[in-house]
């Protein structure tokens, strides 16, 4: 009889391990699928929100900068809006980089403007709720 029950104890005993190892693998799924959203996030931040931000930055303050400056960080603007995907913002930049130092100012600002409506309208994610900081 105390075998059987040794035995019944042993069966319990892989069960629940067996149970526990599903768990395991379950949560190891879940940190990878999440470990892949923190990472998108992180370059989507690094790239199309640094782009709006610096955009925003030079049109609001383009009295005070030189035309260089404009124009070096309008490129910069594009190459990260190209390492993100986003072509047609990205060469609407690029036009109005090379705008900038020309006598039609509109133009330039006029491309600009629609260069970061379009990076807008294209790339917003979805926010997250309940964010949890360990």
């Amino acid at each position: 009889m105390r075998n059987n029950s040794n035995f019944l104890n042993l069966a319990a005993y892989l069960l629940i391990c067996y149970s526990a190892m599903g768990d395991l693998r379950s949560v190891e799924i879940s940190r990878k699928n999440l470990r892949s959203e923190v990472l998108e996030r992180i370059k989507y931040v690094k790239t199309c929100v640094m782009a709006r931000e610096l955009c925003l930055l030079v049109r609001t303050n383009r009295a005070v900068l030189e035309p260089k400056d404009v124009q070096e960080v309008c490129q910069y603007i594009s190459k990260l809006c190209k390492e993100e995907g986003c072509s047609e913002p990205s060469e609407l930049c690029t036009k109005a980089a090379s705008a900038v130092g020309s006598a039609d100012e509109e133009k330039y600002l006029e491309m600009c403007a629609e260069s970061c409506v379009k990076c807008g309208e294209a790339r917003r994610p979805i926010p997250k709720k309940d964010a949890y900081v360990a």
